[in-house]
């Protein structure tokens, strides 16, 4: 199977927004989004945004999933910062060594940037799958506040 990953256009919304859906309910992800929030996030993704890009993982022309990506700074290690935002693949794909692709092509995009990706304490396979492809626990307490 030929893994690609594509931008997102106008004519994934439907599918993006229903695989968001799905995954923002799931026990993956701490809150459950909303229709206005999935739009919000699906629009910037195809439009000239400098904050957030969102891809379709696919083979053969079909969608297998989608990952969203966020753009920052750390002055922590001083470099640009690629948050990992959202990475989503229906259940038939899981578990084919597609997610760990995906993060691969990201880290070749952004050679020189540090990666940052949350993950539920509770989901122990994704955890551990991204602890194969390099990344470190951090110690920190996230903290939010929306203006």
């Amino acid at each position: 199977m030929e893994i690609k990953f594509r931008a997102m256009n106008e004519s994934d919304r439907d599918e993006v927004i229903n695989m968001m859906q799905v995954f923002y309910a799931s026990d993956a992800v701490h809150t459950n989004g909303s229709a206005e929030i999935f739009n919000r996030d699906f629009d910037a993704c195809v439009s000239d945004s400098p904050y957030l890009e969102g891809y379709i993982i696919e083979s053969d022309g079909k969608a297998l999933g989608y990952g969203m990506i966020a753009k920052s700074f750390s002055t922590e290690y001083g470099v640009p910062c690629i948050w990992i935002e959202d990475i989503y693949l229906k259940e038939f794909a899981r578990g084919r060594g597609i997610g760990p692709k995906f993060l691969e092509f990201i880290e070749s995009k952004y050679k020189g940037h540090i990666l940052r990706l949350e993950a539920e304490e509770e989901n122990l396979p994704a955890v551990r799958a991204y602890q194969k492809c390099g990344f470190d626990r951090m110690p920190y307490l996230e903290m939010k506040k929306l203006t």
